[in-house]
């Protein structure tokens, strides 16, 4: 059984079985979250989001449409989702350039990670980093931009 907190405003059904979300976080409508994650307070979830199981939110992050979180991904506080590569206000695209973080991937507090990029499987993006491009599988990326500093072993 999942555990919503009472001051959390979720609107999905389709929460996976052990999946915690904290207060003051807000899902849409139509996200998918797994099993056993941890969605932290003050986080926002939008309808077109997927994430897999056992995946952890920390505080502070927001998740727009096209994000597709997979298995065991870790998202650190204060981390910055983007998904309009030229945002404009009351200006919107046809579609919106989700981000990807595959399998096992590690995103650092107040990373920002702009519209349309994959982050590889098991990589670690370094906290504060700006990635404007993809990191490949095991890369550990940090700086601004973000550059592959070495690869780790699994």
């Amino acid at each position: 059984m999942s555990t919503i907190h009472p001051l959390a405003d979720v609107h999905t059904t389709e929460i996976g079985s052990h999946t915690r979300i904290w207060q003051y976080s807000i899902v849409l409508s139509g996200a998918r979250i797994g099993k056993n994650c941890n969605i932290c307070a003050h986080t926002l979830i939008e309808a077109d989001v997927i994430i897999g199981d056992y995946v952890t939110v920390k505080s502070g992050v927001f998740l727009w449409d096209g994000t597709r979180l997979e298995n065991h991904v870790f998202v650190g506080p204060n981390a910055t989702f983007t998904n309009d590569p030229f945002p404009r206000s009351k200006e919107y695209p046809d579609s919106f350039s989700g981000i990807t973080i595959k399998q096992g991937a590690s995103i650092g507090a107040n990373v920002t990670l702009l519209p349309g990029i994959t982050i590889g499987a098991n990589a670690m993006v370094g906290a504060g980093a700006v990635v404007i491009k993809d990191v490949p599988e095991r890369a550990l990326v940090v700086g601004n931009p973000a550059k592959v500093i070495r690869y780790i072993e699994i």
